[in-house]
């Protein structure tokens, strides 16, 4: 059960998880109850390595959430006046996030827990991860299987083009969480205890 809301501001543990990838892209993170679904975008983004270069969604339930302005739907909600509590209430709820509306880089958010704020941590926080994502412009998830096989094979004939075409080095297992949350700090105000505890693995 979460917790009842006493002083402070909630806290939502989310797992985020990009559907269609194996082995699993994933990060855990925290963010307080009263972000809104553009700076949870916001969060994401920086959690999950994109650049922020392409348009972005939010589905909860059979609503859609997003920049009405740049939203290419006609009947979105509008992301910036809506906060995560006004949408979720419960743990174990699901919702999804979808960036890039060509390649459809779908994310699938758990709410795992609802806390009460821990004294000292700056929110949002990443606690834990696993896998970097994709490249920008892939061509989703199996333009990503089509660009890993390529590259694993030096004998393809596109494999010296895709290899030049990458931003940089590949390194499909990387993931820094201590740098993740160091770019989170703007979001956070000044730096803070960071909330990552040992274990948080899973």
């Amino acid at each position: 059960m979460p917790p009842k809301k006493k002083t402070g501001k909630r806290v939502y543990q989310l797992k985020v998880r990009l559907r269609d990838i194996s082995p699993p892209v994933w990060r855990r993170i925290q963010v307080t109850e009263d972000v809104t679904l553009y700076k949870l975008h916001r969060i994401l983004q920086t959690v999950m390595g994109w650049t922020d270069s392409h348009l972005h969604e939010f589905m909860i339930s059979e609503t859609v959430y997003a920049d009405p302005e740049t939203d290419l739907e006609p009947d979105v909600e509008d992301e910036k006046i809506v906060k995560l509590d006004q949408i979720i209430s419960e743990e174990n709820q699901t919702f999804h996030y979808m960036y890039d509306l060509g390649d459809c880089w779908e994310h699938e958010i758990l709410v795992e827990k609802i806390l009460l704020p821990e004294k000292g941590v700056r929110y949002p926080v990443c606690l834990a991860g696993k896998r970097a994502c994709p490249p920008e412009d892939c061509g989703g998830a199996p333009g990503y299987d089509s660009l890993l096989e390529i590259l694993k094979d030096p004998s393809h004939p596109e494999h010296d083009h895709m290899f030049a075409w990458l931003p940089g080095d590949l390194d499909t297992e990387k993931f820094d969480v201590e740098g993740v949350n160091k770019r989170l700090q703007p979001t956070r105000g000044r730096s803070g205890k960071t909330g990552i505890k040992s274990g948080d693995t899973t």
